[in-house]
């Protein structure tokens, strides 16, 4: 650390540490309230994780919602969000997200190119008191990529969502391939529209670009510089040379979590992780930091967890793509069984839940084993109905040859088979009630006998192996209101703020919806920019 004295290469009022959603609207605010602001990037691309997301955000009385006819108050949202918390975030927290996602979403809709449209996907636990049926997922609107000039070939790609779709358009395609537009797709690909989290991404980099915010991209945070128990910058290397940057107001760290890390991960994580879908630059930096400061955490065994998979030899950036299971655990004809072939969660719940069956061992890897009524009408990844069976899906012609090539209990899983054949033809899972939540229903097949259940009766039958995977993690240094650090006694560490994956997620061990973590993160950049511009404020009259 360093004191009075420390020759800067580069000052500024506020320094953002990351270039996510979180990060470039702390930006964005800091600039709104006379901040001069650097953003440092340690990647080549601009966006983080939210670049390679879905895009959405979970925000609760927005004032999209009527567009879906679906209404919101504040009692509501205050109920639903602290019965996810279950009593693991503090309520403070909690009601400042509650009151603070909306006007956030205003602001930006108001002062950026960012625009927002609700849509009809429930809540995540969509029949707990207080939640909706729609509403408070917002799809970012997309984007015409040239707008952003050069800094368009700076937007990190995502190996998944290059695919220009609205977010009800991608996951309602899954139960309905032909239901996806493909002459309305190619079309916006031809104008050079993207869509997800590179729409979302780009739209807040065209705010940032119309306020000349300096971007540093490569750019790797290492140290925060402190005077007299405040952070005042920071010490950072680009291009292999050391770069020291002042920052009066402090530094907001928005940089991500940490589970590229196989030590931190290990450590504190409850589960064992095979896949990322998120940038391979998350490893903790930005906790790190923080807790050379003296910052306490929390919600450190925490991450978003989901059932993922992969095929063999694809790779993005150097990196296996990491696959989401989605359609192939939430539609008909599709049950997931562990080592023993049983049963072991309602497969179609939400992922985050799902995810937190797998903190038992006995149940990794699992497989989601299938049909061919499955086979016939629905995707397996990239594979549609119709497609040549590829050689990393394994095929036999009985549950039990099914059972000897994946080394899956052939008697248990024949029993499972036969129980939840028995089950789907009274229309009811008694084991996990699949297929009654409103979340799950929206997922399933609308033109199903059920939307999420179906037998598995016709041959071929198929198995998919089913991982752990992660699209971040959850914990980190404790905030308070103001989006501040706080230091072991509850203390603000002044000068230092968190938003994002970086900091303990206020939704503790639950997720509210989809979009939460950027519904979330982006709240808390609001009020960390705010108020970073605040303290640059206060510092420049104290030294006047």
């Amino acid at each position: 650390m360093a004191g009075s004295g420390e020759q800067w290469d580069m000052e500024a009022d506020v320094i953002v540490v990351g270039s996510g959603g979180a990060g470039l609207t702390a930006a964005i605010l800091a600039h709104d309230h006379g901040a001069r602001v650097i953003v440092v990037e340690r990647s080549d691309k601009v966006g983080g994780t939210t670049a390679v997301s879905g895009g959405g955000l979970w925000i609760p009385m927005n004032d999209h919602m009527s567009e879906v006819g679906a209404s919101d108050s504040r009692e509501e949202a205050l109920v639903y969000c602290k019965a996810i918390t279950a009593g693991q975030a503090p309520d403070d927290l909690v009601e400042t997200f509650v009151d603070t996602a909306a006007v956030m979403v205003r602001y930006l809709e108001e002062h950026t190119p960012l625009r927002f449209k609700a849509t009809e996907m429930p809540d995540y636990r969509a029949e707990e008191e207080g939640a909706k049926l729609g509403g408070r997922t917002l799809g970012p609107e997309m984007l015409v990529k040239s707008e952003l000039g050069e800094w368009g070939e700076k937007l990190r790609p995502s190996p998944l969502m290059f695919v220009p779709l609205t977010i009800e358009e991608g996951l309602k395609g899954m139960a309905q391939p032909k239901s996806i537009p493909v002459d309305v797709v190619v079309d916006r690909m031809k104008k050079g529209l993207v869509a997800s989290g590179n729409a979302l991404v780009g739209r807040l980099l065209k705010g940032c670009l119309d306020r000349d915010i300096t971007i540093l991209l490569e750019t790797r945070a290492r140290e925060l510089v402190d005077e007299s128990g405040r952070v005042v910058g920071l010490r950072a290397e680009r291009e292999g040379r050391p770069l020291t940057i002042g920052a009066k107001g402090g530094v907001v760290l928005a940089c991500g979590g940490f589970e590229w890390n196989d030590e931190l991960r290990d450590k504190h994580l409850l589960v064992s992780v095979a896949g990322f879908c998120s940038p391979a630059h998350n490893e903790g930096d930005g906790l790190a930091m923080a807790q050379a400061m003296g910052a306490d955490v929390d919600n450190m065994a925490e991450a978003w967890i989901y059932p993922g998979g992969a095929v063999p030899g694809e790779e993005h950036e150097g990196n296996p793509v990491s696959r989401w299971i989605m359609a192939e655990r939430t539609l008909p004809h599709v049950i997931l069984v562990n080592k023993a072939g049983q049963r072991f969660a309602n497969e179609a719940q939400n992922y985050h839940d799902f995810g937190k069956s797998f903190e038992d061992p006995a149940n990794l890897p699992c497989w989601a084993i299938m049909d061919g009524q499955y086979r016939s009408k629905y995707p397996v990844f990239t594979m549609l109905p119709g497609d040549p069976d590829p050689d990393w899906l394994t095929k036999a012609d009985s549950l039990a040859e099914l059972a000897s090539a994946t080394g899956i209990d052939a008697a248990g899983l024949d029993a499972t088979v036969a129980r939840w054949n028995d089950m789907v033809a009274q229309g009811k899972d008694a084991d996990f009630s699949r297929g009654e939540g409103g979340y799950e229903r929206w997922l399933g097949d609308p033109k199903a006998e059920h939307p999420n259940l179906g037998t598995l009766s016709e041959p071929p039958f198929y198995a998919l192996p089913v991982y752990a995977h992660s699209a971040g993690t959850k914990g980190g240094p404790k905030t308070n209101t103001k989006g501040e650090v706080l230091g072991e006694g509850g203390q603000p560490i002044a000068g230092l703020y968190a938003a994002g994956n970086v900091m303990a997620n206020i939704a503790g061990p639950g997720y509210y919806g989809g979009g939460g973590t950027i519904g979330t993160g982006m709240t808390w950049g609001y009020l960390c920019g705010k108020n970073a511009a605040g303290a640059a404020k206060a510092a420049a009259a104290a030294s006047a």
